[in-house]
């Protein structure tokens, strides 16, 4: 039995775009999903009730090819892989959908093919790290084009394309970051974050800023950590507390990790009023535009939020304390990542320690 549904979507443009999909159960269960996206809601009707009656007529054709649009298309409407597709993933595949390289056929796709998308997205100013991410996803995609949605791909193309694009220099690794904010930023930083606790426009919540930015550097956290953590959580006998669903790239959910609350971070921590279930009840979006309104202020140049997760992880390192045990609060589970990525320490840091030895 086929049967198709058909749902509109804005473009990032602003127009619209009508996804037709034709779904084939058998027995109740599904054994084929295909779509095609059109400009007018009457073609991907049109489009959509022709294809059911040429299924019901003639059955499903085994072997089946498809444009790369269409592709991108059916893996967002699948539920089951869409919903586990990381922000940046999903973005990028969005993005995908609306380019040149989304016309060609899934099983047609050629080095050639790539090599013009990645030279067209190098000439609109993306850089080699960003390209990357073009060409990696749309394998991941390709490579279920055939066990999820029984579509023939060419997905050993990148095999041979991802050794030539590198050679081209068309995609790449991103570059190391080494920034570590000085004493001189920090404390400007926090003197501009004093005065903006005091403005909230409009009414909003006061945040407090002073005590998120100390937390961040002394817990090596992401912001989006910090903001999600729990009061049930917090075991004040042991000064630690669980960050749940901590990011890691094999693993998306259920990766909680203990982590110890070293420093003053502990009483940072305590010292928050108990108005909800979390202990820093904000938006973690909120926090970084406020951070970066006033870094923007101060003049402080490349400066990110994510920087200081490698400010404190260096100060573990400066500190004495073993990559085992800073892993234990950065929550890294591979070790090179931490050292190459962040950890930059300050060769001057050296003469402190010998002193303090």
């Amino acid at each position: 039995m086929a049967s198709y549904s058909i749902q509109k979507r804005t473009l990032a443009s602003g127009e619209l775009r009508y996804k037709a999909t034709i779904t084939v159960k058998k027995f109740g269960k599904i054994v084929h999903r295909f779509a095609k996206t059109f400009r007018k809601k009457q073609l991907a009707t049109a489009w959509a009730k022709n294809q059911v009656n040429e299924i019901e007529e003639n059955g499903v054709n085994s072997q089946r090819t498809t444009s790369i649009a269409e592709l991108l298309d059916l893996f967002m409407s699948e539920a089951h892989l869409w919903d586990n597709t990381g922000r940046t993933k999903q973005y990028v595949i969005r993005m995908l959908r609306d380019c040149d390289i989304a016309t060609v056929k899934s099983n047609e796709l050629t080095t050639r093919d790539l090599i013009t998308h990645c030279q067209n997205r190098k000439a609109a100013g993306a850089g080699p790290a960003t390209i990357y991410h073009d060409v990696a996803y749309l394998r991941s995609v390709m490579k279920k084009a055939k066990p999820v949605f029984n579509i023939d791909a060419n997905y050993s193309v990148f095999d041979e394309a991802v050794p030539i694009l590198i050679e081209m220099q068309l995609v790449g690794k991103s570059q190391k970051r080494t920034r570590r904010p000085t004493e001189g930023e920090l404390d400007k930083l926090r003197e501009g974050l004093k005065q903006r606790e005091g403005f909230r426009p409009n009414g909003s919540t006061r945040i407090p800023y002073l005590d998120i930015l100390e937390f961040s550097i002394l817990t090596c956290m992401r912001i989006g950590e910090v903001c999600a953590l729990r009061w049930e959580d917090l075991n004040e006998e042991h000064k630690t507390v669980l960050v749940r669903d901590r990011k890691d790239p094999r693993k998306k959910t259920g990766n909680h990790m203990i982590v110890p609350l070293l420093g003053d971070s502990f009483d940072i921590a305590l010292k928050q009023p108990k108005q909800s279930g979390r202990i820093f009840p904000y938006n973690s979006r909120s926090v970084t535009a406020g951070f970066q309104r006033v870094r923007n202020a101060l003049g402080i140049e490349d400066l990110r939020y994510h920087d200081l997760r490698r400010e404190g992880a260096s100060r573990l390192f400066e500190a004495g304390y073993s990559i085992e045990e800073v892993a234990q609060v950065t929550g890294h589970r591979n070790l090179n990542i931490l050292w190459q990525v962040y950890t930059q320490l300050f060769p001057h840091k050296l003469h402190e320690k010998q002193q303090g030895a």
